[in-house]
């Protein structure tokens, strides 16, 4: 009787046209069929692949026959020619320009998945509790919008030019800071270097690291870089900081800033002067040994230094942007266009130099991350396609394809011990996924031809791709400004 009873269904199934296999077939949400797989970890491509995917979880990847076989799917996206990777990181972006744009902020976090960024890394702006707020809600599902990992409110020394953050003039005040950040379950710790003295800024890292945070910052120009690195700082945010090692005389020049000799623009030029290749790799070599990242932020320097040449007006993407974030550009526009030829020739130099080390960080086993410094203040480093521009001055500056990617996307969650649940197209990762026509590996190009996005499981065509970039477009326009 119980194998009649097995029968009856197992019939009607045939008769159907399913198959046994399907009969038995395990039930997921998305099935990506026909795609070929870019493994960024290794640059191998696993074509006619399946990713499997149930809830916000990739189950399997597997050929496709075999997929088909094992799965029935409540949606199947045909991906023969496409190309699979993991979704984008944004390694370094800020929110901020004060609480009358909290809503012009938060408006940009479609931007990001309009251009295939799933994950961004809030390195502080002046809206550090809304930032936290959102991380909650887009974890949870209430706001729609990328993953979210966030330092909260930095670190600064006493009556800094920087909004939103934890003032610190003595040690215990160092202590109580990083008290406060722990009690906020924090990503990681942004320290930077306004009115932080040399000697707490060096405290606060070595606190941090005894405590098991994870720590990016700003340097002090009284220190050198490898006085940071050994005490434990986790990354150099910004590649300004990571050029002083270029110099053989970066001791006397810090020593030179500490006793007041010295302003930061001519420790600068005294870098530039006296930049030795060797001297940079040794340097690198030991950040390397030390496992202290540098993410470049160079796209936003670049908009800077060529201000000259591109005043960005006629930028097509101002269109996503809300009137009064773009009036925080105008803070870095004023200052440029006071530059005399030789203070523009000298942005230009830097610029260049700063692009240079990105091929020496990675000959030297330095992680880089890719990040771009977009947000408020950062004039035409726009959210979204800033990180496209970003990874293409990667590859410009003699960066593989590969190597760019490894930066955004599997890089960036190494850093932040994230490297279990991200980074790859693999059973128990994240289902975030970039769907692309094209091969980032021979043109990372390609990364701007997204044919769809799946964030936490969730597929977008190219249509609602399409329907947020013109939602934010919508947006920006009712925006009144600050």
């Amino acid at each position: 009787m119980r194998t009649l009873a097995l029968a009856a269904p197992l019939a009607l199934v045939l008769l159907m046209g399913g198959s046994v296999a399907a009969y038995g077939a395990e039930r997921v949400d998305l099935l990506i069929v026909d795609a070929t797989v870019i493994d960024v970890a290794t640059g191998e491509l696993s074509k006619g692949a399946a990713v499997a995917v149930r809830g916000d979880t990739i189950i399997a990847v597997e050929p496709t026959a075999k997929a088909k076989a094992d799965f029935t799917a409540s949606r199947t996206i045909e991906a023969k020619g496409r190309f699979v990777m993991p979704g984008l990181w944004d390694n370094h972006v800020h929110f901020g320009g004060g609480r009358e744009l909290i809503g012009e902020n938060k408006a940009l976090l479609p931007l990001y998945v309009a251009h295939g960024v799933t994950t961004v890394r809030d390195a502080s702006g002046d809206l550090p509790e809304e930032v936290l707020a959102w991380r909650g809600e887009v974890a949870s599902g209430a706001l729609f919008g990328p993953t979210i990992f966030t330092s909260g409110p930095k670190i600064e020394g006493v009556k800094p030019m920087w909004k939103g953050t934890i003032e610190v003039g003595t040690e215990a005040e160092a202590d109580a800071a990083l008290d406060r950040l722990q009690g906020l379950k924090v990503d990681f710790v942004k320290i930077t270097e306004n009115t932080l003295t040399p000697q707490l800024f060096l405290y606060t890292v070595r606190q941090a690291k005894g405590r098991g945070l994870v720590t990016s910052a700003h340097i002090p120009a009284a220190i050198t870089v490898d006085m940071a690195s050994e005490a434990g700082l986790s990354s150099i945010e910004h590649m300004g900081y990571a050029l002083r090692m270029g110099s053989p005389q970066e001791a006397q020049i810090a020593a030179d800033v500490a006793s007041g000799k010295i302003s930061g623009a001519e420790a600068t030029n005294r870098t530039l002067a006296s930049f030795d290749e060797a001297t940079a790799m040794a340097g690198f070599r030991r950040l390397a040994a030390r496992g202290t990242y540098v993410s470049p932020t160079l796209n936003g320097s670049k908009a800077t230094a060529y201000l000259d040449q591109d005043d960005h007006k006629g930028d097509a993407y101002l269109a996503y942007i809300g009137k009064g974030l773009q009036a925080t550009y105008a803070w870095r526009v004023e200052r440029a266009a006071k530059d005399d030829a030789a203070a523009i020739a000298r942005r230009h130099a830097i610029y260049e130099k700063n692009a240079s080390l990105v091929p020496m960080l990675q000959a030297a086993g330095v992680s880089i991350l890719a990040g771009t410094d977009a947000g408020f203040l950062n004039s035409f480093n726009y959210p979204g396609i800033g990180l496209h521009d970003e990874l293409k001055i990667y590859v410009d500056a003699g960066l593989s394809p590969l190597h760019a990617l490894q930066a955004s996307v599997v890089n960036g969650p190494r850093f932040l011990g994230h490297a279990d649940r991200y980074g790859a197209i693999a059973a128990g990762k994240a289902a975030d996924i970039l769907i692309l026509e094209r091969n980032p590996l021979a043109d990372i190009a390609a990364t701007r031809a997204i044919d769809g996005v799946v964030l936490k499981g969730r597929y977008f065509d190219r249509k609602a791709l399409d329907e947020m970039l013109k939602s934010a477009a919508e947006a920006a326009a009712r925006s009144g400004g600050a």
